[in-house]
Parts: structure tokens; C-alpha cells; sequence
């Protein structure tokens, strides 16, 4: 069996890191050196890895949604009913994996870093993008005609959501924020389209 090469082990390494120095800070103006020390390695390393730190932040945010994604492709397998699957969207949005504390301040300085970076706002937009039209995927089978408007409902919630835990902090913020989605859902189904048990 082939070993892992030591650049595949040090990018992760460096990708971390940058997820747990924006944490610890709350913003983005972490420095590579920050980055490079809690990767255990030099700031020159870190350069030749990468060649910037915008390049580090675009690489972590990647890491991010690709874990997310993983994630809810794990749980929708095996699940065939339009309901259930809008649900495994919502409820895997709220993770334990994605409510972590430096993941959550991740997303959020991810999201002002995109006023300023090109690449950052497109990874958003995909992100978004996938996002709804899963939701819109499934939807349309609940609630025909609405199910754009009810997607972006969901969608706003959960980024709400997430602003809300960032700027309020862990101890002020509702143990399972999934539910006012749900909530969201189950009304949209009565107002809109058939209502079904939950």
C-alpha cells in the first residue's frame, strides 16, 4: 500500500489550522505565521504549500463544504420520501460536525471575506446554490409551485441561524436551532401543499 506523501499531510495539517486560528480570533485577520505555528511547521512551508493566505482561506472553506456535502450525501442514502429527505437537509445543516464552534465562525468570516474575494463569493454562491436546489428538488413534490419560496425560507433560516450563534455566542443560542426550520416546513406544508404527521 502507497504512504501518504508528506504534502497531502501538511496542507490538511495547514487547512486546520486556519479553521482553528479564524476560530479562536472570530475574524479572518489571522496571520501566516498564526497559521504556520499552529500547524506545526514554518511560514515559509506554509507559502510554498499555498502561496498566499487568501489561498489557505479559499482552501479551508473548500474543506468546509466538502465535509459538509459528504455529510448529507451519508444521510440521505437509503431515504426515498420527499418529507424526510427536506428534513435530513435541514437537521444535517445543524450537525454536531457543522455547530462546532470554529466552523460556525469560519462560515460567518467566510461570508464577509466574499465582499472582497471573487473566488470566495462564487464557492458561496455554489454552496447556496446546491443547497436550494436540492431543497427545491424535493420540495416540488410537497408543495408544487412554491417550492422556491419555501427553499429560500430554509435557506435563510439556516444562515440566520448561524449569524445569530456567532454573534451571540454558544451559551445564549437555543440547543436546536434545527427545529425553527422544521417548524418552517411544517407550516409551509399546511399553507401550501399537503400536510403530513411529524
Amino acid at each position: 500500500m502507497p504512504k501518504l506523501g508528506m504534502q497531502p499531510i501538511r496542507s490538511s495539517a495547514l487547512i486546520e489550522a486556519v479553521i482553528t486560528e479564524i476560530g479562536k480570533s472570530g475574524t479572518m485577520d489571522v496571520t501566516v505565521s498564526q497559521i504556520a505555528r499552529r500547524a506545526g511547521m514554518s511560514s515559509a512551508l506554509a507559502h510554498h504549500y499555498f502561496g498566499s493566505k487568501n489561498s489557505m482561506f479559499v482552501a479551508a472553506m473548500r474543506h468546509i463544504m466538502t465535509k459538509f456535502h459528504r455529510e448529507v450525501r451519508q444521510n440521505l442514502a437509503g431515504k426515498t420520501e420527499a418529507k424526510e429527505r427536506v428534513e435530513t437537509l435541514i437537521c444535517t445543516s445543524f450537525s454536531e460536525t457543522n455547530l462546532q464552534p470554529d466552523t460556525t465562525s469560519a462560515w460567518l468570516n467566510f461570508y464577509v471575506f466574499a465582499q472582497k474575494s471573487g473566488e470566495v463569493s462564487r464557492l458561496l454562491r455554489v454552496y447556496h446554490n446546491r443547497l436550494e436546489s436540492n431543497l427545491r428538488h424535493e420540495l416540488r413534490q410537497l408543495v408544487p409551485g412554491k417550492e422556491a419560496i419555501v427553499a429560500e425560507g430554509i435557506a435563510a433560516i439556516i444562515d440566520g441561524a448561524y449569524i445569530r450563534r456567532v454573534l451571540r455566542g454558544k451559551t445564549d443560542f437555543l440547543d436546536n436551532p434545527e427545529n425553527i426550520a422544521l417548524d418552517y416546513l411544517h407550516m409551509s406544508l399546511k399553507t401550501y401543499g399537503r400536510d403530513t404527521a411529524h
